[in-house]
């Protein structure tokens, strides 16, 4: 088992197109390392057979005695979180801007 492994990085579409190829690489991460790192940042799309793979892999650390900590979100990994209201269950920070770029203040 390894600890302090750099963070499994997620790019671009997590979509019902690519979640079989991302199975096995992350739940064998989640297997190898008592805490595992996800690193979202670059993800431009999450459907819901992607949030399926993530909350897969989160119940599956759980099960095992692990952790997975998501490390860095995307916007669009934010918005299907709160859409979802998942934050609290994957139970890692998500920096959420105080203002959108673009916007004025109320």
């Amino acid at each position: 088992m390894q600890a302090n492994s750099p963070p499994l990085a997620l790019e671009g579409a997590v979509t019902i197109y690519v979640v079989q190829e991302l199975k096995a690489q992350l739940l064998a991460g989640v297997r190898d390392n008592a805490e595992l790192r996800l690193d979202l940042s670059q993800v431009t799309e999450l459907d819901s057979a992607g949030l399926q793979l993530l909350y897969l892999a989160k119940r599956e650390a759980i099960r095992q005695g692990h952790a997975l900590r998501i490390v860095a979100h995307s916007d669009a990994v934010r918005e299907v979180f709160d859409l979802c209201n998942l934050n609290a269950w994957f139970g890692d920070p998500t920096l959420i801007p105080a203002r959108e770029p673009n916007r004025q203040a109320l």
